[in-house]
């Protein structure tokens, strides 16, 4: 998949950084795009949602939950 890329991005007023594989930065764009958002609107919704979980993972789980709901699986 590559090595991670970092990202920073600006949740709730603060910077953080993101690190992940460039392949799933690619996807979370599509997904933006997908839903007429900014990456950074999609992030902070994943952000809102995630609970305890880390961000990079609830990141990938969220593609993975869009590219399963395209399949409808």
């Amino acid at each position: 998949m590559g090595r991670l890329k970092k990202k920073s991005i600006l949740l709730a007023g603060h910077a953080t950084s993101v690190a992940l594989e460039p392949a799933f930065w690619a996807a979370l764009a599509d997904v933006a795009a997908d839903r007429n958002l900014s990456l950074a609107a999609l992030v902070t919704e994943i952000d809102l949602a995630r609970g305890d979980q880390g961000l990079a993972s609830a990141c990938r789980l969220a593609v993975l939950e869009h590219l399963q709901g395209r399949q409808g699986l």
